[in-house]
């Protein structure tokens, strides 16, 4: 079996099927995976989080709520190497048209200040598999996160599945927030 196409197909798959649903069903998801999300955090304290791009699990909202709950949000800013930024409401086209931080980069290492992670994903296994975008972003930023800090994808509910494809630097994540709910994955060190 060839992972990386395997892996490329099921990327091309995922993208698509999101392309599918109607902004209002996204919307409606949205507001159920911050609720879930939210429904889990005790704090407040500081979220490492991604700015969606339309067709992503959304978090302009779940950002907003955050911040309203007194937690700080560090977002990626995308270069070869992890760089965090403090959330401050402006931002600007980075790499690949993600939303990041117009603010100074506070370097790889700002990511221990993180308290839970958040990832994005195309698709999550229950083994705690994660299927990203493609660039390893997150598999060369995590290693700079506190030990035992949990790590959650946001995803929709039909993204979860039984296997993915998983090569040895790829890192898994400890549950899953999905409009249907919050899920701790086999992996998971979340209870």
């Amino acid at each position: 079996m060839d992972f990386l196409a395997d892996k490329g197909a099921l990327r091309r798959a995922q993208d698509a099927a999101r392309r599918a649903l109607a902004p209002a069903e996204h919307r409606r998801r949205d507001v159920a995976r911050t609720r879930h999300l939210l429904a889990r955090l005790d704090g407040p304290g500081v979220v490492a989080l991604y700015a969606s791009r339309p067709g992503e699990p959304g978090t302009k909202e779940l950002i907003k709520e955050l911040k309203e709950k007194g937690w700080r949000v560090l977002l990626p800013k995308l270069r070869r190497e992890p760089d965090w930024a403090w959330d401050d409401g402006e931002y600007r086209l980075g790499a690949f048209g993600i939303p990041e931080p117009a603010g100074p980069g506070l370097g790889e290492t700002a990511l221990g200040l993180a308290d839970v992670v958040v990832l994005p994903c195309l698709a999550v296994a229950v083994d705690g598999t994660r299927l990203g975008t493609g660039g390893g972003w997150y598999d060369r930023a995590l290693p700079h996160a506190r030990p035992g800090i949990p790590r959650w994808a946001l995803a929709n509910a039909s993204e979860v599945v039984g296997h993915l494809p998983r090569e040895p630097h790829d890192l898994p994540v400890d549950a899953v927030v999905t409009e249907a709910g919050f899920t701790v994955l086999r992996s998971g060190r979340v209870s």
